[in-house]
């Protein structure tokens, strides 16, 4: 069904941009042909991005994944850009239809009524692709750069003094596939290190693929440095492929260790606080679903908990159990405007720190990104969080 849906809406939104760009601003003949073919290639190219994966893997699709990508994201911008226009022809539409009754100064000079429904579309057309352009260029140029290093003081209120200045790497949605590789992890570690954390956390989405064709790309998290270790708990995405124990294992063998439903204290002297992780929603259908009562089993109440937890909306869950602070990802932001409108509507926090109750949530932009590789106003991040306990 939801293949469907997504091919159904795809198709309009091509015959929509299709009439706009090129029925519109063109007449008959071989330059429509031309412009038209060129427009069904790359509509194809999408549909082998979004569908090929599934069948032949992430090797045989890294070729035509670029560009498939790209065109997404250019028109989706496109159908936005157009459909903003709209009034304008709307306004115009009186216009153009006054020239309609002025006569041709000669038999072979064409009406001016065509004259100006074709200069009408042809100037939409230009300011959507350019706009349209200029958001995707600006938006792949952020999303392939460097993540930014944000720098996140937290104050816990059962966090014994000893802690103070203690500093959690937050990470999330990596997103290692057919477009992000092992340069992308080998940066990733490289700023993470440059941090100097005390205890990194991997808040999922980790890989969109199988360790087979991803594990050389994850690699480079074998040379994480901290002093507390490295740390990871299952995204959605994680339950992508058929089986996520492969993973599970693979990294332990690079030195994350998973937190599956499970918990473990992190000490300083005789202080500690407990680091709880709970399994992604997305275990649910797989039988490996979040469980926060063996998360939190044997957790000490005395002491702060952290809990990390893919996605923001478990915090429900958390608050309801005393969970101090939660660290989580899932969002990417929104990743491209105006999607965030719509991340925002089911999930309790987009980016940031805020509170729930008496639980804190850290919320992560990500560091990779999904399907197109663009960001249009959410930054990929990583998050240095230090606490502190009460002034």
């Amino acid at each position: 069904m939801f293949i469907i849906i997504l091919t159904s809406v795809l198709g309009l939104a091509h015959l929509y941009v299709w009439k706009r760009l090129i029925r519109d601003t063109t007449v008959p003949g071989r330059t429509r042909w031309v412009l038209t073919a060129v427009f069904l290639t790359l509509a194809a190219l999408l549909v082998m991005t979004l569908m090929v994966p599934r069948i032949t893997g992430i090797d045989e699709s890294a070729w035509f994944a670029w560009p498939g990508y790209l065109w997404f994201a250019l028109v989706g911008y496109l159908l936005l850009a157009l459909l903003l226009l709209e009034p304008v022809r709307l306004i115009l539409r009186g216009w153009v239809k006054r020239g309609s009754t002025v006569e041709p100064a000669a038999l072979d000079e064409p009406a001016p009524a065509v004259n100006r429904r074709v200069f009408l579309a042809r100037t939409s057309a230009v300011a959507a692709g350019v706009a349209a352009s200029g958001l995707v260029g600006y938006g792949a140029a952020t999303a392939l750069g460097p993540p930014n290093v944000l720098q996140v003081p937290v104050r816990l209120g059962r966090l014994d003094p000893a802690f103070n200045g203690f500093r959690i790497a937050v990470v999330s949605d990596i997103h290692l596939g057919p477009l992000l590789g092992r340069r992308h992890t080998e940066r990733i570690v490289r700023l993470i290190n440059e941090a100097d954390a005390d205890l990194v956390a991997i808040v999922g989405d980790l890989v969109d693929g199988t360790v087979e064709k991803l594990g050389h790309a994850a690699e480079p998290l074998q040379d994480l440095v901290s002093r507390e270790g490295s740390f990871f708990v299952t995204g959605n995405h994680e339950y992508f492929v058929e089986d996520t124990m492969p993973w599970i294992h693979e990294l332990e063998r690079l030195g994350v260790s998973s937190l599956r439903n499970e918990n473990t204290a992190i000490r300083r002297g005789g202080a500690a606080f407990d680091l709880a992780g709970v399994n992604d929603l997305a275990g649910e259908e797989r039988g490996d679903p979040p469980d926060f009562d063996r998360a939190l089993a044997g957790a000490e109440p005395s002491r702060p908990t952290v809990l990390l937890a893919h996605q923001p909306v478990m915090v429900a869950e958390a608050a309801a159990r005393g969970v101090d602070l939660q660290l989580s990802g899932h969002t990417h932001g929104g990743q491209t405007w105006p999607f965030q409108y719509i991340v925002e509507a089911v999930q309790p926090s987009l980016a940031g720190l805020s509170t729930h109750q008496d639980t804190q949530l850290y919320v992560s932009r990500g560091a990779g990104f999904w399907g197109p590789p663009v960001r249009v106003g959410a930054p990929p991040d990583i998050s240095v969080l230090t606490l502190n306990a009460p002034a």
